[in-house]
């Protein structure tokens, strides 16, 4: 190849000779096989909402369900309420994202100019590199496009599926499994069409900035190139922020005013027509669990893979001529397998194993998530083996143990990725016993309410507490084995594991959303009891999908927070150069005793308190107008209980979509101003120990709040199923009890729980992304002696 080089370049010029060395250096075959599954991950999702599509919303030819519906006269109303649905969402949708492409704006020309100054070759003092600063502002915006194009596809997708899936339920041959895989469908068109965009987009930006930063020319140019790649993850989670409060917000603002003014204060049924609130409640429920989980789960799959990419970046497989682009890519073919692995599940719970009855629902869900584990387990050794050196490489130490480097195994790198994939599995089954009412301790939450709604509110406050225990020893055990391995690259790698199964994942808990709207649609079109049935069950199940995927997601994002914060280690160590008392540098490490990093930890230990504390007043005072709102509309348009007039649901929305778009302005501004500040003004020590600390509290703290919410919501829906016998179900006082707790749960659940996996990764991933602005800006106070800081 160095022949070659010699006897082209005296012919080409420079620049189309440097093009020319660095698309040889891309492997070939890692380029097919990763683009290959991506495409076939985008074609399967095309594939799937093609057969959604053919589930028309007008009567046309001999379609049976159609004669059901057309039967009870109610094919207008179903129309007229899919469309008000649709509408809503839109309005959200867009005035949301108006605001995310003036913050990327904004925020991107401030990545520009802070991520242009980089240190000097030498290692002392800095100097400006505008092409760095460019790709990494580059990056910072297509990731946040990718994020926002991810999010608006799965709420169109749910928002078009929703009425279909009530229209499956109609039909009298095979209810059951026509609405169970409408609904299952449409999950697996934002699964697989986000997964697939993803990787191509990152693939695709590695490819192009290599052309700028060869990843074989130097570890110089190697770190360059991976370090303006994270960019990208930092515009996924920067818009996941917005999704996840601003939609969280939203949803819970709608859900829990209709729940107080409707239910508790008037006595109406859940998604009854009356309440003016249940057409926002509904499109709450698309723009929070369906747009704000998609990009929040996108930005995990960004973050973990642009950790990964500069942790290895600091390894031997870069910068020398020995560089190897096909193991670099290794995270990256991580997530492309998992892309095929999912798209074979799915086949089992659409086609060979289909729900037929009530029973099957739960059962079928689970087995989606057992089966793509263990096919992801054989399906990662192959590829380990193919992709990484068979007698190893070496990666740079992050955290010491008297080691600048460890030996990297392809099968160590196996394992690393078998312990979070399992571990996610685990957290997903543990979260689904403590939250769905087929176990022993929802059931106890539910027979709480005897006693009143203190009782009930006290026993889901203490399962949700419980409930973090198993999956924090798994975390642990999770950290422990992977950092012993192959330190924080191992981290990484498990952190890829455990979302190697995303696209099954995003299915299950889209899925959930959509039925959730296909029984308020049934209700709200005053269809059959038959058909309420069948979607109450696909709901209940969707219940605990929902949570087993906020399960899933706050793992994923711990395990992503801190291959994050292995990764700000590393770029901050690089610029403050520590050594030893011999001149030779040493493995930097963060010593807690230190005052500022310890005092910095209790305060980072603190944020996630004060953003819940701030996400769950932002609820209650859109919560208070909805209700305000709601009693107006009762009081002043006459008929509406008697179904002679229709209540103004349209005002409604309007009052949600302005209440979440202000409220989320404070805890987006928490989450990014904390490590921003803290960087500049105290320096990297501190903000070492503030992301320490908020990792660790927010994960004890989310898990506790989306289990307790969701232990609530399913505790009341077995008491509507009649769990607790006859003359205790809807309308008793025992109901009564469990909707304060429900309600009580909402923003927990939906809202506070969920938004912390974002300040878990945010606040690392700007960390990451202005490591060499806040080190060189902090670079006096540099490490003792002793390599400790």
């Amino acid at each position: 190849a160095n022949e070659r080089k010699q006897e082209v370049s005296p012919v080409l010029p420079r620049a189309v000779q440097h093009r020319l060395d660095t698309m040889s250096e891309v492997d070939v075959a890692t380029s097919v096989f990763i683009v290959v599954c991506g495409v076939v991950g985008v074609l399967f999702a095309i594939y799937q909402f093609r057969l959604i599509a053919k589930i028309s919303l007008e009567a046309t030819g001999d379609d049976s369900s159609f004669r059901l519906l057309a039967d009870n006269n109610n094919q207008h109303s179903l129309i007229e309420i899919y469309n008000a649905i649709r509408l809503g969402a839109d309005s959200f949708l867009h005035a949301e994202y108006k605001i995310c492409l003036i913050f990327v704006v904004t925020f991107g020309t401030l990545v520009f100019f802070l991520t242009s100054r980089v240190p000097n070759d030498s290692g002392s003092g800095t100097h400006a590199d505008w092409q760095q600063g460019g790709l990494t502002a580059l990056a910072f915006v297509i990731g946040a496009l990718t994020s926002i194009v991810s999010g608006y596809l799965g709420m169109k997708v749910a928002v078009f599926s929703n009425a279909r899936t009530t229209i499956s339920a109609l039909d009298p041959v095979a209810p059951w499994t026509k609405s169970f895989n409408t609904a299952f469908r449409a999950g697996g068109v934002m699964g697989y069409s986000l997964c697939g965009i993803s990787l191509i987009t990152l693939y695709i930006l590695c490819i192009a900035f290599n052309q700028v930063f060869s990843f074989a020319e130097s570890p110089r140019t190697a770190r360059a190139l991976f370090e303006s790649i994270a960019g990208f993850g930092l515009g996924g989670s920067s818009i996941a922020l917005f999704g996840r409060v601003g939609g969280g917000i939203y949803t819970k603002a709608a859900d829990v005013g209709a729940d107080l003014a409707g239910k508790v204060v008037s006595g109406l049924p859940e998604d009854d027509p009356r309440n003016p609130a249940t057409i926002a409640d509904n499109v709450g429920d698309n723009v929070g669990d369906v747009a704000g989980m998609g990009s929040d789960l996108f930005g995990s799959f960004a973050e973990a893979s642009c950790a990964a990419l500069v942790i290895g970046a600091s390894s031997t497989l870069a910068g020398s001529e020995d560089a190897d682009w096909r193991a670099l890519m290794f995270p990256l073919m991580i997530s492309a397998a998992g892309i095929i692995v999912c798209m074979i599940t799915s086949f089992v719970a659409t086609n060979l194993s289909p729900v037929r009855r009530e029973e099957d629902v739960e059962k079928v869900l689970k087995v989606q998530i057992a089966v793509s584990t263990v096919l992801m387990s054989i399906a990662i050794i192959p590829i380990a083996f193919w992709a990484l050196p068979s007698d190893g490489f070496k990666v740079a130490t992050v955290a010491g143990g008297g080691k600048l480097e460890l030996d990297v195994k392809p099968f160590y790198a196996v394992a690393t990725v078998w312990a979070g994939l399992w571990a996610g599995a685990i957290i997903g089954f543990v979260t689904e016993f403590y939250t769905s009412h087929s176990y022993t301790p929802t059931r106890e939450v539910a027979q709480s309410c005897e006693t009143g709604a203190a009782t009930n509110i006290i026993y889901g406050l203490a399962l949700g507490y419980k409930s973090v225990i198993i999956p924090v020893f798994l975390l642990a055990f999770v950290v422990y084995f992977s950092f012993t391995l192959l330190d924080m690259y191992g981290v990484a790698l498990s952190a890829l594991g455990m979302l190697g199964t995303l696209a099954t994942c995003l299915s299950i808990d889209v899925y959930g959303p959509v039925c959730d709207n296909a029984g308020g649609i049934a209700e709200m079109a005053e269809l059959g009891k038959e058909i309420r049935d069948i979607t109450d069950t696909l709901d209940a199940a969707g219940n605990t999908t929902a949570a087993i995927g906020k399960g899933f997601a706050i793992g994923s994002a711990a395990l992503v927070s801190l291959s994050l914060f292995g990764a700000y280690i590393t770029r901050v160590a690089k610029v403050l150069n520590v050594a030893g008392p011999d001149g030779k540098p040493l493995p930097p490490t963060v010593n807690v005793l230190q005052p500022i990093v310890f005092a910095f930890l209790l305060i980072g230990a603190m944020l996630p308190y004060w953003f819940s504390a701030l996400t769950m007043k932002s609820v209650g005072i859109a919560a208070k107008a909805m209700v305000q709102e709601v009693r107006y509309q009762f009081e002043t348009i006459e008929g509406i209980m008697e179904n002679r007039a229709k209540p103004d649901y349209k005002r409604c929305v309007e009052i949600s979509t302005q209440a979440s778009l202000r409220e989320m302005i404070a805890p987006g501004a928490l989450v990014m101003l904390s490590p921003i500040l803290t960087g500049y003004i105290f320096g990297v020590h501190a903000l070492s120990g503030l992301l320490a600390g908020s990792l660790v509290s927010s994960v004890q703290l989310a898990l506790s709040a989306s289990n307790t919410g969701g232990a609530w919501d399913n505790a009341k829906k077995y008491i509507e199923a009649g769990g607790l016998g006859e003359g205790k179900g809807k309308g008793s006082e025992f109901h009564k009890a469990a909707v304060v707790g429900d309600t009580v749960g909402d923003p927990l659940k939906d809202t506070s729980g969920p938004a912390l996996n974002i300040l878990m990764k945010l606040m690392a991933i700007i960390s990451l992304v202005f490591a060499n602005s806040f080190a060189n800006f902090a670079a006096p106070q540099s490490g003792d002696a002793s390599g400790t800081w």
